[in-house]
């Protein structure tokens, strides 16, 4: 099953594995038939998982991972400590469209009339394009009378 996964396919699947958190965990009592159900329930839903095993020693968390392979037609795609990752496609699921974002306008900044468009990459970015000389601003009323203006 192993040769089933390109390895640049393996490396896109650990990289989205590294974010996801364990929905799977495996107690004292090991591997039990509703364990192996739910492993199953949750690699149909979401295809990518992460396990994890309370307890054992490397060699018996080998032989875990190899048991739910065998029994869930898995693809062990990664252990590390006591974290497994599996990986199983599901043919029923329909593949997400990738939508590109809209592009961003160009937008002024609030209270800059004096000066040129801020062309805006992405949201909360900007890059000055060209900038005027703008006169100083007047403290509003209300600075002035809370005292927080100093006048210069």
């Amino acid at each position: 099953m192993e040769s089933e996964l390109s390895s640049q396919r393996r490396r896109e699947l650990k990289a989205l594995a590294h974010k996801l958190k364990p929905v799977v965990l495996i107690g004292a009592e090991g591997l039990s038939n509703n364990v192996l159900a739910e492993i199953d329930r949750s690699l149909k839903t979401h295809e990518l998982i992460k396990v994890r095993v309370f307890g054992g020693e490397r060699r018996e968390r080998r032989a875990l991972m190899a048991t739910v392979c065998e029994r869930t037609g898995a693809f062990p795609l990664q252990h590390i400590g006591k974290i497994l990752v599996f990986y199983r496609e599901n043919p029923e699921k329909l593949a997400p469209t990738t939508r590109a974002a809209p592009a961003a306008p160009l937008r002024r900044r609030p209270g800059a009339s004096d000066r040129r468009t801020l062309h805006w990459k992405k949201p909360g970015r900007a890059r000055l394009i060209e900038r005027t000389s703008r006169p100083a601003r007047e403290p509003s009323d209300s600075k002035r009378r809370r005292g927080k203006h100093r006048p210069r």
